[in-house]
């Protein structure tokens, strides 16, 4: 990671990487997943690890596509709690002005699909407003215990 660039972590069980607002930052921020994810005991090939990388490539994608601000990057982070039962996942951008939403496509429309996948694997997201920019959440359950309800409409923080 650059040093120039990384938002120090609070403690071994937080990764915060600042990233270019690209196509290429949005790559990065899923292999940066995936890497933390086995560091923190969830092999590359485990369902927790596969999912958190989806998660990770949908909001990054959408940071990068419809947040993006130039000479601005995004931020990734991760954070998995004492309790190690749910991941908690963020990605920040630059754009406030632009509230992620659903769109109405059509079988063969190409994009607009992404939310919806957070929707269907997160048990829980929102949006939170920063002084510049957005936060866009998602908690992953990692205990395969733990059932997800599906909901369309983010979770007011707290």
């Amino acid at each position: 990671m650059n040093a120039e660039i990384s938002t120090p972590a609070t403690d071994a069980t937080e990764l915060v990487q600042r990233l270019s607002a690209t196509p290429l930052g949005a790559r990065l921020a899923r292999r940066l997943t995936a890497q933390q994810l086995a560091t923190w005991g969830y092999p590359h090939d485990s369902d927790q690890n596969g999912t958190a990388q989806l998660l990770v490539s949908e909001l990054a994608a959408n940071a990068v596509t419809h947040g993006r601000v130039p000479g601005r990057d995004f931020e990734l982070r991760l954070r998995l709690p004492a309790e190690k039962d749910t991941l908690r996942i963020e990605v920040s951008d630059a754009r406030g002005d632009k509230a992620p939403r659903f769109l109405e496509g059509g079988a063969e429309d190409e994009h607009g699909r992404g939310l919806v996948i957070v929707l269907v694997l997160s048990a829980r997201w929102g949006v939170t407003e920063r002084t510049v920019g957005k936060t866009v959440w998602a908690e992953l359950p990692l205990s395969p215990r733990q059932r997800r309800p599906c909901r369309r409409t983010p979770v007011p923080e707290g």
